[in-house]
Parts: structure tokens; sequence; C-alpha cells
């Protein structure tokens, strides 16, 4: 599906495709950036175009998180995902729990799978740390995963290119 959307995006403007798959839950800039490179854009512009697409929910989730899941909790359905979802990000956050604003830049920063500005901003929530901290940790771990990521795909294009 993920694919598809990317797809779809593309052909219509690439660089609104980097913006809007970096801002998704998933793939987050650890899909943009890489998508960016592929479609031929400088590591400059495919990291600053990633950037700032992942940096586009953090205030909305920050500020809406809590009171939009607590007035959805009145619906089982919503009340069990919201436990899932949170008791999952409890599991995975011990660092945010123990270091507050600085675990959570470390906990955004690294580019695995449950990790990034999404499960940082429910982490923030979970562990109720003030926007201003949160929002300045989520935004100095996205700008990290972003280096890392990009170094990481700058590092398999020229182990690519030496082997041909």
């Amino acid at each position: 599906m993920l694919e598809q959307i990317t797809n779809t995006l593309v052909s219509v403007n690439k660089e609104a495709a980097v913006v809007i798959l970096a801002a998704l839950p998933i793939s987050e800039l650890r899909g943009a950036i890489p998508l960016a490179l592929s479609m031929g854009f400088s590591p400059q512009k495919a990291y600053i175009l990633s950037f700032v697409g992942n940096v586009l929910p953090v205030c909305p989730l920050l500020f809406l998180l809590r009171p939009i899941s607590e007035r959805l909790r009145h619906f089982p359905v919503f009340e069990r995902f919201f436990n899932w979802l949170f008791e999952r990000t409890r599991k995975k956050a011990t660092l945010i729990e123990k270091f507050e604003a600085f675990g959570l830049i470390l906990f955004v920063a690294v580019p695995l799978p449950i990790t990034g500005a999404w499960t940082g901003c429910v982490a923030a929530t979970l562990f109720k740390i003030r926007f201003r901290y949160a929002f300045l940790a989520v935004l100095f771990g996205i700008a990290i995963a972003g280096l890392v990521v990009m170094g990481i795909c700058l590092a398999g294009q020229g182990v690519l290119a030496r082997s041909h």
C-alpha cells in the first residue's frame, strides 16, 4: 500500500512525494531520503525535504494526541488501540523514561523500526514531557536520524558504484 501511495505521489510531484512520505508514520525520513536520492535529488535537497516532512506532524501530535486519545477511549475499539499503542511505546521507551528529553533525542535519532518522530511524540505524551522540551528533542532527534540515514545511503551508493 505504501508503494502505491509513493508511486502516485511521485507521478504528481517528486518534492511533494518526499515531504509526504517523510510525514507518514511508518516511512518517516527512513523511507523519504532513499526515495529522494533514487529520484536524483542532491543529498542536501533530499535531507531538507525529508527533514521538513518529518517535522510537519510533530506539533499536531504533541498538542493533540492526549486530548484526542482521551475522547476516543470512550469507544471500545479505540480504547484497545490506544492501550496497545501506549503499552508498546512504554516498553520501547525506557531510555526516555530514564533520561526524559535527552533520552527522547536518542530514541528518535536511532533510525530503527518502532523509533522515530511519531513514536517519540507518543512517548513524550506518555511521559508528560513539556511541549517545548519534547518539540526540541524530537526536532534534534529527526536531524540526527536524517544524518544517519543519509550517511548509510551515501555509503551504500559508494559501495555499489565501486562494485560496477
